[in-house]
């Protein structure tokens, strides 16, 4: 296959001016200093002192890759990881620092509401604009304009100024513009989630397809998991700047799950007070190591210790999840005195069912105490962590609130 995109060495530096703190000075001292100002003329008129630092930021490091003809590419990785600045530079709207890009083919870029349009112009004159910018002729505009009409759907406001359009009616037709205007390069950014969940799958159906049977390359940058492992058959992850991984989507995934493992919050206590109490609280996997990210379809564990000077058989350990809304998902009672074998000190490990939560982040709520009578220790909001959507079934309705659990059930239909 014939190379479209050729990435070599490339890189593009920022340079962000940081604001000094000044120090805080008494009525005399800042007086006693704009009079010695005052006087050092002519050998300071008109100079001051700066109150800013320059720092060099490094957006992308020498990336290098390679796209061929008719490719859907995945682009993946933490916000601040450089994935919109490479899409930038790929679309000519920024220049490298260093580096070499070759591209062969004409390339649409949607890469922010609005991105291309003029706002004082109605959608039917922005897009025989665009089609100008990608160097068509009015004739072949002409051609695709119903198709292009038909697709974005809003036939009702087409010689409406688009700066009254909202922002879903703006993707819908730069998306419809940008994918039927024949570039041989559709480059796409998270935009789509701006759009509802009918017209993402419409989109995603459009850009395989036009990859598929007209053998255009498409580069989607997404956070949904599920929606790259369905679009693109190749991913590329980045992490500060730098290509982490660059192959199949399903290993670039695992990639990225794996770069986040720094992320990991928990309780651990060093000293121990003469009371009832936690010793370790984190959360994990199978193996017992610590995590904080899982898959929709990963087994969650919730592993800890406690330390019980003060022994009761009443005593119990109670926990709640709260998702990000702070609405409690569940809340387990366990009572330990089964659990008990003489030891001061106990270990456990509550595992949650794969498939059983819905991506978002959630947090937890421990409690040791005597039911009615003593609370020994409290921990609220700890050990944070995510559910990622790498597939579930609702990944076409990302970013809607449907709950907190997938729930099993069985379904019946009568004539």
């Amino acid at each position: 296959m014939s190379t479209v995109i050729k990435v070599e060495n490339l890189s593009k530096k920022f340079v962000i001016s940081h604001q000094r703190k000044e120090k805080y000075t008494v009525l005399r001292e800042e007086l006693g200093r704009r009079v010695k100002k005052i006087f050092s003329f002519p050998f300071n008129f008109g100079k001051t002192a700066t109150n800013f630092s320059k720092e060099e930021f490094w957006a992308l490091r020498d990336v290098y890759f390679e796209i061929n003809k008719g490719d859907r590419v995945g682009i993946i990785g933490r916000n601040g990881a450089g994935k919109s600045t490479l899409l930038k530079v790929l679309s000519r709207i920024t220049e490298p620092t260093n580096g070499r890009i070759t591209i062969r083919g004409r390339v649409a870029s949607l890469l922010e509401v609005g991105t291309g349009f003029h706002p004082e112009l109605t959608g039917r004159e922005n897009i025989f604009l665009n089609g100008a910018i990608l160097g068509m002729g009015r004739t072949e505009i002409r051609r695709k304009f119903d198709e292009i009409v038909a697709f974005a759907e809003v036939e009702r406001f087409l010689d409406t100024p688009v700066k009254r359009y909202s922002s879903g009616m703006y993707v819908r037709l730069a998306f419809a513009v940008a994918a039927h205007l024949e570039p041989e390069i559709l480059i796409v950014d998270e935009v789509l989630a701006v759009g509802d969940a009918q017209f993402q799958q419409k989109c995603l159906g459009k850009m395989e397809e036009v990859s598929r049977n007209e053998g255009r390359t498409v580069l989607f940058v997404s956070h949904n998991m599920g929606v790259i492992t369905q679009l693109c058959e190749r991913t590329i992850v980045l992490g500060q700047g730098s290509v982490l991984y660059n192959g199949d989507s399903t290993q670039a995934i695992e990639t990225y799950l794996n770069s986040q493992k720094n992320k990991i919050n928990k309780i651990e206590k060093t000293s121990l007070s003469e009371e009832n109490q936690f010793i370790t609280i984190h959360n994990g996997d199978s193996h017992g190591n610590e995590k904080s990210e899982y898959k929709f379809d990963d087994e969650i564990f919730l592993c800890g210790s406690i330390y019980v000077p003060e022994w009761s058989p009443f005593l119990e350990l109670a926990v709640s999840l709260y998702d990000k809304h702070k609405r409690r998902v569940f809340t387990i009672h366990e009572p330990l005195n089964k659990y008990y074998h003489g030891s001061s000190k106990m270990s456990f490990a509550i595992t949650i069912p794969s498939n059983f939560l819905t991506p978002g982040n959630y947090s937890w709520l421990m409690c040791l105490n005597y039911p009615g009578n003593t609370l020994y220790d409290l921990q609220d909001d700890i050990c944070s962590f995510s559910i990622l959507e790498t597939g579930s079934d609702f990944s076409r309705y990302e970013k809607a609130d449907y709950g907190c659990v997938h729930v099993n059930y069985n379904i019946k239909f009568k004539d």
